[in-house]
């Protein structure tokens, strides 16, 4: 099943080849890539994001993405949402969910026409019990080791993330995500992503398939959009639509200034 999903997304990003170039994964996708801000250059991403199933929706609003790069290779990461979660026959719950504070190391860097690859330990911290029982975060803390590789293929990047979850007296879980596209503009990106998180032992994971972008209003702000929908069937048994829109704001000289043409490289 992943595999011919996988294949449909290559395939779709090959027809797209001749337009597409300089493609990045990271918000508003699932899949992360081994980009950093640069040193003393911070990138703040803050977005909502609905998932919408048949009998219930969640909302992360907002979904707060602190980044800074601390030399040319390293990123520290503080990412947290604020979730309204409604189901049907019962009262809306909301609050903060789990926390991810993280660091990106890129320990591989050939440049932009070579291979580049990172690890990206996350730590999901714990909530709080309220939390946990409304179901707007899960129990914790457990840590997420990933590896992320991107390369260019002719006119099309290709970004690639496998993670595992390690945590104690909770099911092993793992993601896998792939995005590939470019730029048909120097201003605008489009991407697409295929996705899968899955809880080992269940019979199946979620995965979804999504279209999503960037558009430069200057060098220092960016939209983020991505719509996207999952397909198959999941661990909840319920399809769902999912949808990330936000901006990115890139700043500079230890967050001093905002970022100018040419700074915001990463």
């Amino acid at each position: 099943m992943i595999r011919s999903i996988v294949l449909e997304v290559v395939l779709l990003g090959a027809g797209l080849a001749p337009q597409l170039a300089q493609a990045d994964a990271g918000p508003p996708y699932f899949t992360n890539d081994p980009g950093t801000p640069g040193d003393g250059n911070w990138e703040i991403n803050l977005g909502s994001m609905p998932t919408v199933a048949t009998h219930a929706a969640s909302y992360q609003l907002p979904q707060i993405d602190l980044n800074f790069g601390v030399g040319d290779r390293i990123q520290l990461t503080y990412e947290i949402p604020y979730v309204l979660q409604t189901t049907n026959g019962a009262p809306r719950e909301t609050g903060w969910s789990n926390a991810y504070p993280g660091l990106k190391w890129r320990f591989l860097d050939q440049g932009e026409d070579g291979w580049q690859v990172s690890t990206f330990p996350q730590l999901e911290t714990n909530a709080s019990l309220r939390e946990r029982q409304d179901g707007i975060a899960a129990p914790g803390p457990r840590l997420l080791v990933p590896v992320e590789i991107a390369r260019r293929v002719g006119p099309v990047d290709i970004d690639f993330e496998a993670g595992y979850y390690a945590f104690m007296h909770q099911p092993r879980e793992r993601i896998l995500g792939l995005v590939i596209g470019g730029s048909p503009s120097p201003r605008f990106e489009v991407d697409v992503e295929a996705y899968n998180d899955h809880v080992m032992g269940t019979p199946a994971g979620n995965t979804t398939i999504d279209v999503g972008g960037r558009y430069k209003f200057s060098p220092a702000f960016i939209a983020l959009f991505m719509a996207g929908h999952t397909i198959g069937a999941t661990s909840t048994g319920e399809q769902a639509f999912t949808g990330y829109i936000g901006i990115q704001i890139l700043l500079t000289n230890y967050g001093r200034r905002l970022a100018a043409a040419g700074a915001d490289e990463h």
